[in-house]
């Protein structure tokens, strides 16, 4: 079993930027993809972000292209999500999600373990 931690979220004002963290509990996640899921009230789950095991290939939803930015530090077992000129639409749950294998997929059902979520609120 693998726990995610994820810290980092908050309220922004519209233009500004967050950090988010996730750190898994075992280092074994570090061959994995790992990916961020955001939710919004009343919306489905989407991709966010990915990074494949190694840092190699990263994918980034076109909503935030630009605006956000994935990255891991495998030897500290840490996902960032690094978020920059937030909208009031990237409002959500920001979940922390580790894959089955060692490449990232679309679909929620190819994650395994899933954090707690962290709030991000932006708005003035």
């Amino acid at each position: 079993q693998v726990q995610l931690i994820e810290s980092g979220g908050g309220l922004v004002q519209p233009g500004g930027a967050l950090s988010l963290s996730c750190a898994a509990s075992k280092r074994t996640a570090s061959n994995n993809a790992v990916a961020w899921f955001r939710q919004a009230p009343e919306k489905e789950r989407e991709l966010v972000a990915a990074i494949d095991w190694n840092g190699g290939r990263t994918f980034v939803a076109d909503s935030v292209k630009g605006r956000f930015t994935i990255s891991r530090d495998r030897v500290k077992g840490t996902v960032y999500l690094q978020m920059s000129s937030l909208k009031p639409e990237d409002t959500a749950v920001y979940y922390c999600a580790v894959a089955r294998g060692a490449v990232y997929g679309h679909s929620p059902n190819l994650y395994q373990y899933w954090g707690q979520g962290t709030q991000v609120t932006v708005s003035s």
